[in-house]
C-alpha cells in the first residue's frame, strides 16, 4: 500500500520572518501541522470531521536551509505508516524555486474519538482515505 502525497504551496509572508531575518523554527512547526490539517481535510466527510480529532504524540524536525521574505514554498506530506491508534506522517518544506529541502519532519500523531478524547483505532474506513493498493 502507497500513500499520496499532499502538497500545498505559499509565499513567506512577513509574519514569519524573525529578527536574523528568516522563517523563524517555530513558524515551520506550524506549517506542519496545518499540511497535516490540510491533507486531512481534503480526505474526510462530515461524519469523520464530527467523530474524530488527531493530536501530536513527537515531532521530530531537521532543518537544512533557511527560508527568506517572499519565497515560495512547497510543502509536502504523505503519511508512511499506521497501526492501532498511532500514525507516522512525514513532510517535507520546500523551496520552490531552488527545489532545496529546508526541513524534513516525521510527526507521530494519535486518533482520538472526539466526544471521548480516548484513543480509537484507525479504522479501514480512515486507512483507505489516505492509502491506495500498489
Amino acid at each position: 500500500m502507497t500513500s499520496e502525497v499532499f502538497e500545498y504551496d505559499f509565499k513567506v509572508p512577513a509574519s514569519a520572518i524573525d529578527d536574523i531575518n528568516h522563517v523563524n523554527n517555530v513558524v515551520y512547526l506550524q506549517w506542519i501541522q496545518d499540511v497535516a490539517k490540510k491533507h486531512w481535510e481534503s480526505k474526510i466527510d462530515d461524519y469523520i470531521r464530527n467523530t474524530y480529532v488527531w493530536v501530536v504524540l513527537n515531532h521530530f524536525i531537521e532543518y537544512h536551509n533557511p527560508a527568506f521574505l517572499g519565497d515560495t514554498i512547497t510543502v509536502r506530506t504523505w503519511i508512511d505508516s499506521h497501526r492501532g491508534v498511532k500514525s507516522e506522517r512525514h513532510t517535507k518544506v520546500i523551496n520552490t524555486t531552488t527545489q532545496k529541502v529546508l526541513v524534513s519532519a516525521k510527526t507521530v500523531w494519535c486518533l482520538l474519538h472526539k466526544e471521548t478524547l480516548r484513543p480509537t483505532r484507525i479504522t479501514d474506513e480512515i486507512s483507505t482515505l489516505f492509502f491506495q493498493n500498489s
